[in-house]
Parts: C-alpha cells; sequence; structure tokens
C-alpha cells in the first residue's frame, strides 16, 4: 500500500501509541521508521557475551503503565505477548560511607525507614505523596491533555474553585520549587535528601532548576505505587506486541525508511516522501515524532515554514549528553545489604551537592570528577535476562556535557573540537567503574565484559537524541508545558492541516509514557 488515514514517522512510544490508537478508532496506519529495527528508544539486545540480554537506551517503565495509554492498550498489548516483572523495591541510594535508603512501594514500611534516618522524616515524606494525591486530577491533568484547550482551562478553574484562589497559587508556588528547596525543608537526613536529588536527572532537570521539586514528589508517589517494572524477555517485547497489534488492526510498520520530506499541496499535508525516492500519502493526518529541528528545517519546506515558527524551532535547545555502560557480570554486585541487593535501579552519589555539583559541571562542558551512578538492576525483576548465576547491571550517566571543553579533575585527554570520540567515552568509563568500585568494592573483578554506549553512539541509534540527549531536548521550565515544543505552536498542532507534531520534543516531554502520541491521536 502507499496510501492509508494516517502515517506517523518514528517508533517510539510515542509513535506506537499513536499509531494503535489510531488503529483502535479504525483508520488505516503506516508507521514508518529510519533505523533497520523499531522502538526508537526501546531496544534489546545481547551487546556484551551471548545469553546477557541488556536494554539498550530505556529500560525501566514506571511511565508507561501508570499511563492513559496503557490503561487503554494493555490489556490487547498482553494479549500478544506483552509481560511486565515487578518487585516490592523500586528504587533506592548508596552513599559513599555506606549508607543507605530504599524506598518500596509499602507506605508504612517507607515512613519507618525515614525515621529511622531521622526522626520525623518519614511524617513529613507522607505528607508529600499525600499533598501530591491530592492535587493528582489537576497534576496529572497538567501532564496528560493538550494544554491550550478550552478543556484544559475548565480543569485548572475546577481546580481553582475546590482549591480556593490562594490553595491554587499554594499549589503553583510548591510546583515551581527546586528539588533542593524540596529535599532541605522537609528532610534532616542526608540519606532521604540523596534518596531523590538523584531521581530529577531523569526529568532533564537538575536539583537546583525550577519545578525540579514538585517533578520528584511526582516521581516518588509514581514509584511508590507502580514500582520499577521491566519487560520480561525485553524491553522489545513491547514494541514487538505493539506492532502485532499495529497490524492486527490492519496497519503496517516499516523500517528502513527515512522520511526526508513531507508533501504538501498548499497548507496542507498529504504524504511523504522517502530517501529512496518512495512516496506515501496520508488522507487524515501525518503524525511526526521527531524534533522540531527535523520536522522544520529538514523536511519542510524552507519557504513554507512562516518565519516566527522557523526562528522558534532554530532556537529550540537540546540539554546534557547521556552516556550508558552494560556490564555482563559473573556473579551478582556485592551489596552491603539485602534490600539494596533486590533494588531495581539505585543511585549512587553522595548527595544533593554531589549531584548539583557534577550538573553545573557539565553544563559548563566539563566532564564531571564525580558523576551521579545510575545503576539498573533488571534481573531482580525478570531473572531470564542473564544466565543463572550471572547478572547483568545497566549504568546511566546523565550529568554529561554534549560538546566537552574540559575535563574537571584536568586528567582526560579532550579531542579537538570537543566531540565524543570512543577513546574519551572508553577513558570516561574507566573514572566511572573506579567510582563503582569505590562505592562497592569487589565490582571489578566480578565483570566478565563491559559495552560503552557514549554520547554519540546514543544519537547514531535514535536521531533524536540529539549530542546524546536523552531527553530530545532541555527540560527547563521556558522549554515545557505551554512552551514545549514551541511559543510559535499550540499543542501538537502545526502551521499545516493535517500535520501534528508528537514525540519527546513536545508536551508532556520525555520518558516512556507515550503521552504525546496518545493525546494527538485523539484529534482523528
Amino acid at each position: 500500500m502507499t496510501e492509508f488515514d494516517c502515517i506517523v514517522v518514528g517508533s517510539g512510544i510515542n509513535g506506537l501509541v499513536c499509531a494503535a490508537m489510531l488503529g483502535r478508532a479504525g483508520h488505516t496506519v503506516a508507521v514508518l521508521e529510519r533505523e533497520d529495527v523499531a522502538g526508537g528508544c526501546i531496544r534489546t539486545g545481547e551487546i556484551t557475551l551471548p545469553g546477557f540480554v541488556h536494554d539498550t537506551l530505556s529500560g525501566f517503565h514506571p511511565l508507561f503503565v501508570g499511563s492513559a495509554a496503557y490503561q487503554t492498550l494493555g490489556p490487547q498489548l498482553h494479549e500478544r505477548g506483552l509481560e511486565y516483572g515487578n518487585n516490592a523495591f523500586p528504587t533506592a541510594v548508596l552513599m559513599p560511607d555506606g549508607r543507605s535508603l530504599v524506598l518500596s512501594r509499602d507506605r508504612a514500611a517507607n515512613i519507618s525507614r525515614f525515621d529511622r534516618c531521622a526522626p520525623g522524616d518519614g511524617a513529613r515524606f507522607a505528607a508529600a505523596m499525600d499533598g501530591v494525591a491530592a492535587n493528582s486530577s489537576l497534576t496529572f491533568g497538567l501532564l496528560g491533555n493538550d494544554l491550550w484547550t478550552a478543556r484544559m482551562a475548565g480543569q485548572v478553574a475546577r481546580s481553582a474553585w475546590r482549591m480556593s484562589a490562594s490553595g491554587l497559587v499554594d499549589y503553583i508556588g510548591d510546583a515551581l520549587s527546586t528539588a533542593r528547596d524540596w529535599l532541605e525543608n522537609d528532610f534532616a537526613s542526608d540519606e532521604a535528601r540523596a534518596l531523590f536529588a538523584p531521581w530529577v536527572l531523569h526529568t532533564g532537570l537538575g536539583p537546583d532548576q525550577a519545578v525540579s521539586g514538585y517533578m520528584a514528589k511526582v516521581i516518588a508517589f509514581s514509584l511508590e505505587a507502580a514500582g520499577a517494572p521491566v519487560v520480561r524477555g525485553g524491553s522489545a517485547r513491547l514494541v514487538e506486541a505493539f506492532v502485532r497489534l499495529i497490524e492486527d488492526q490492519g496497519g503496517t510498520v516499516v523500517c528502513k525508511a527515512d522520511v526526508e520530506q513531507i508533501l504538501l499541496a498548499g497548507k496542507t499535508a498529504t504524504g511523504v516522501r522517502l530517501s529512496d525516492g518512495r512516496e506515501m500519502r496520508a488522507r487524515r493526518g501525518i503524525f511526526c515524532s521527531v524534533t522540531p529541528q527535523a520536522l522544520y528545517e529538514r523536511m519542510l519546506p524552507a519557504e513554507a515554514v512562516p518565519a516566527r515558527v522557523a526562528e522558534s524551532a532554530r532556537r529550540f535547545r537540546f540539554g546534557r549528553a547521556g552516556m550508558q555502560i552494560h556490564l555482563a557480570l559473573d556473579c551478582p554486585l556485592p551489596w552491603p545489604t539485602p534490600d539494596l541487593a533486590r533494588t531495581a535501579m539505585i543511585h549512587l552519589t553522595g548527595g544533593i551537592d554531589e549531584v548539583a555539583l557534577a550538573v553545573t559541571q557539565a553544563s559548563a562542558g566539563l566532564l564531571p570528577g564525580a558523576p551521579t551512578i545510575v545503576l539498573g538492576q533488571p534481573t531482580t525483576n525478570d531473572p531470564t535476562r542473564a544466565p543463572a548465576g550471572k547478572d547483568i547491571a545497566w549504568l546511566q550517566l546523565q550529568e554529561l556535557p554534549r560538546v566537552v571543553r574540559g575535563d574537571s579533575l584536568g586528567e582526560l585527554a579532550i579531542p579537538a573540537g570537543g566531540a565524543w570520540d570512543a577513546a574519551l567515552a572508553q577513558a570516561y568509563a574507566d573514572r566511572v567503574l573506579a567510582r563503582l568500585e569505590r562505592f562497592l568494592p569487589g565490582t571489578s573483578q566480578r565483570i566478565l565484559k563491559r559495552t560503552v554506549l557514549s554520547p554519540t553512539d546514543l544519537e547514531g541509534m535514535n536521531c533524536n537524541l540529539v549530542g546524546g540527549d536523552p531527553y530530545s531536548g532541555d527540560c527547563a521550565l521556558d522549554q515545557s508545558f505551554l512552551w514545549r515544543p514551541s511559543r510559535a505552536t499550540r499543542n501538537h498542532r502545526t502551521p499545516f492541516a493535517n500535520l501534528f507534531h508528537i514525540g519527546a520534543s513536545t508536551h508532556p516531554g520525555p520518558g516512556l509514557g507515550g503521552g504525546s502520541g496518545f493525546i494527538a491521536a485523539q484529534y482523528m
């Protein structure tokens, strides 16, 4: 087929959700993916040794399991092979001196653990979570809907009526606060502060940026409620289930299909031309899960794009870079407590100041000397990921410069021009693993093989990760919510009829929730 009701460009979580929702509504859909495998940031492979199954790029799915898309599509995906593994211990922190704190899915147990660190911290944690719950309709309404709509204005008005004007002002003020504001005002223990400070990195923010405080609370609330589920057999099984669903609905997913140009008839999008010359037509809509620059500077004729929109796309900023280290292990890591050994994702950090310093160094173009290590243990929720008696580890670094201007410790040689090359990536991985060894002595002897994915590698795997930015755009307040992706456009619409913009570069931003795809599919 060369003609469909709708075409979706990009097969990441937003593209897959969008396509499945469109198919559910009875539309014929083609999903076009430029890479040779579908999934965007959802990939799985034996990238270290045979039998060791690693999720490259993303790996844990609390956002998807808690999403409207999953509530709608989940049963059909499970019928097509999707299966999640989960447990009671989603996250924890381990500090350099051996202190640790685990967040479980049991509120009473969490209160007790917090109070053992500092009396009263448990009650303050519970109060923060109760506050998120009390305002959940507004919070998740803002994160799950178009913002420039009468419906959203009505929801805000109803919330203002329910809260009172002063209550709404308090909510907004709290929402704009930094993670440091929340953590240092509410918690007496270093452990509680260190537990939550690194989680703001997963939103593309730092602990001293506006909104990071409320986002940290929302993440804590979500982890306590949903845990840190992983897909049994690897995250690619989720993609496979989506592809089966889309095909069962009469649609198709085409890989190695690089969209070079969006075809226009006046101000209406009518189809796409691929880089190999093939053309496909869309009767109803084209949904592009790409960056603003890719949409307005590459895929659309420059003369057709309004000047204000073109300038806004040009000014769209990308954030810090990310990097991953995947380890095949001869046996599980030498954790100091049993609770840490069964926790899905652990941050290794000295605390909020160390996180903030690494963010500042990366933002200034420097390689941090003491990076926050995000350590995922997928086998806690899916033992099939490694051979019997063996293990894997998923290490993520989120405080790296896209263009490297120097090394904060003055130790590593920086390539000319500051681009990440293989030598720099391996040298920085050495620093990270040496730091891991200081936290967990004996780790180095357990590593059978490591595979390093540099910022350059990440962009090579997914062109939306510009410069290795795992969130497809800076997530600072001025480039979020009403202003994501642009001050010149509204919601997921573009200046062209039948052309819609989705993906991590658009509201509600990055993550595996599929929010923008779910929202935009309802336009049809």
